[in-house]
């Protein structure tokens, strides 16, 4: 669905930007430049207010990255539980390094603030979906649900 159609959906709803980039990034896994100045064009506010909200919030990028975002909590308590050996796996299994995107676009790794699971660390997200008590053996068969 076209940038355009997305940001029509919620150009009279309260908060409708916000939901407009969710909606936005859902479908290109990033928010395109164009996206965010037809925003504000939409919502009648400044381009630079209009980046000001896509850059704010982690949960929004406006760098092209792959679709399925990886991300993993770099917090104390993950820390110590390991997630360093579990970066390693990730960046092994996909071949890149964190911050960046598989060739194909399929994946994207990034690091994240505390996810407020630390009774379960290391913690990783795909796509917002928590995974719990990750090793670097259950890497494998996590990347699989997505491939």
């Amino acid at each position: 669905m076209a940038y355009q159609e997305i940001i029509a959906k919620f150009a009279d709803v309260p908060g409708g930007m916000i939901e407009a980039f969710h909606a936005i990034q859902d479908e290109y896994a990033y928010l395109p430049e164009e996206a965010i100045i037809e925003a504000a064009k939409v919502f009648s506010v400044p381009t630079a207010e209009a980046y000001g909200v896509a850059t704010f919030y982690s949960y929004f990028s406006v760098k092209a990255r792959g679709k399925n975002v990886i991300r993993i909590c770099e917090s104390a308590p993950c820390h110590i539980a390991g997630a360093a050996e579990v970066v390693a796996a990730l960046e092994r299994e996909l071949g890149i390094s964190m911050g960046n995107s598989t060739a194909d676009g399929r994946f994207a790794l990034e690091f994240t603030e505390c996810v407020g699971q630390c009774q379960a660390t290391p913690v990783i997200t795909i796509n917002c979906k928590p995974y719990f008590d990750v090793t670097p053996a259950k890497v494998t068969d996590i990347l699989a649900e997505y491939k």
